[in-house]
């Protein structure tokens, strides 16, 4: 299943937004059968440092298996990265790997870089072999596509999608003794989505996130590993951990500003734009999820530790009766309270309140005297809520963003193959 065809074209990006030393492009490759953009690409200046974390799925796409290599044999320094859409080329066996190596060993010869240098992706339905012929045979009209605007890295936005409804791209920026260090970056996903990545030593969320710093390879794993943990890996719309999850920052060094630990100062902006980048990005996937009509934030604290508070954030977030009351705009405390003492973590539910935004509903784990019904149904009715969850325990807190399950989720998933 393709994106719809009318997308906005609203710019998503500033020209100055645009971190240098990159170009980007995409092109029609026939995979998708809207005949919608679906093979996109981004071509460093000269051999930049990469960081990758992927799915801990163990059924493992091809790309993922290929990108893993290619980060490890070209000592985390990328050429090139492609991304293509409508095939995730999973459960594809020994051909499907033959196959992402093909497509990269070609772009080789087409990009005059090493193959070890490229990095694939891809996102769509599992079990179809990869139209390789399609891709290799776009390669050429690729690399004539490839520009530096805004425009061009909006177009890798609109080539990835799926089920998306619209493109998905954040940036910021700080200024370090004059210059000026950007990080913009794009993602895709709506459905499928509960990421749980982890380091590359270890429909689909993709997000490919560029600055013109210069940083180590092994710091910029660092960096990207402690910005993921707090954003990406805190979302879910159905609870479904992808097989083809990537997520890859690459750094040009452009800008001539270089991140390391050493400079504290620059080392804490780079951190700060990279975890408000990945956030933004993270929320636009749950805003755009499949069918919902209410994005989520639940606040956990109380907690006797953080992971115990993530532990009973992703039980609430997962919970079809939890799920659907949010769909129907039922204040149903009730649902939320079972959903945490189902989580395994151990609470005392005679301490538990629960609100929808300020309106408590529930007082230490009964009927909040304050209840009223008709106001929480109020509130539910806005696209966006805030739900909180004081377990009246330790310091442990998280937050944590899902969203409604509705009958429109069921309807386009029911079918997505057919």
């Amino acid at each position: 299943m393709d994106a719809p065809s009318n997308v906005s074209h609203q710019p998503l990006l500033t020209e100055e937004a645009v971190p240098r030393g990159f170009r980007f492009g995409a092109v029609r490759a026939g995979i998708k059968a809207s005949g919608n953009l679906d093979f996109a690409c981004a071509a460093a200046e000269k051999p930049a440092t990469a960081a990758a974390v992927f799915t801990s799925n163990r059924v493992v796409a091809a790309p993922v298996i290929v990108a893993r290599r290619h980060l490890q044999d070209s000592e985390q320094r990328l050429s090139l990265l492609l991304a293509n859409a409508g095939n995730a080329n999973c459960a594809t066996g020994n051909a499907g790997i033959e196959a992402a190596q093909r497509v990269c060993q070609e772009a080789g010869a087409v990009f005059g870089c090493n193959s070890h240098a490229i990095l694939p992706a891809s996102t769509g339905i599992i079990g179809v072999p990869l139209p390789v012929e399609k891709l290799i045979g776009a390669l050429p009209a690729l690399r004539a596509a490839l520009g530096s605007s805004a425009a061009h890295l909006e177009q890798m936005a609109q080539a990835i999608m799926t089920t998306d409804t619209k493109p998905k791209a954040a940036a910021a920026s700080f200024d370090v003794a004059g210059r000026t260090v950007r990080l913009a970056g794009i993602t895709k996903g709506a459905g499928m989505i509960f990421p749980r990545l982890v380091s590359a030593p270890h429909a689909t969320m993709l997000a490919f996130l560029f600055t013109d710093a210069e940083i180590a390879p092994l710091h910029a794993a660092n960096l990207l590993e402690g910005a993921v943990e707090t954003t990406f890996n805190r979302i879910s719309i159905d609870g479904d951990t992808s097989t083809n999850d990537t997520v890859v920052l690459w750094a040009s060094g452009a800008s001539g500003v270089a991140i390391s630990p050493a400079q504290s100062d620059a080392a804490a902006g780079f951190r700060r734009a990279l975890e408000q980048v990945c956030l933004s990005l993270a929320k636009q996937i749950v805003a755009d999820g499949e069918g919902i009509e209410h994005m989520v934030e639940l606040e956990v604290g109380g907690a006797g530790s953080d992971d115990d508070a993530l532990r009973i954030a992703r039980a609430i977030a997962h919970s079809p009766l939890v799920k659907t009351a949010w769909a129907g705009c039922d204040p149903n405390w009730g649902r939320i309270l079972s959903a945490v003492g189902s989580s395994g973590v151990a609470i005392d539910p005679s301490q538990v309140s629960i609100f929808y935004g300020d309106l408590e509903i529930c007082n230490r784990g009964g009927v909040s005297p304050r209840l009223d019904k008709e106001a929480a149904h109020r509130y539910l009715q806005q696209r966006e809520i805030r739900v909180r969850i004081n377990l009246g325990g330790g310091s442990g807190a998280c937050r944590f963003w899902t969203t409604d399950l509705t009958a429109e989720y069921v309807r386009i998933n029911s079918a997505y193959s057919t």
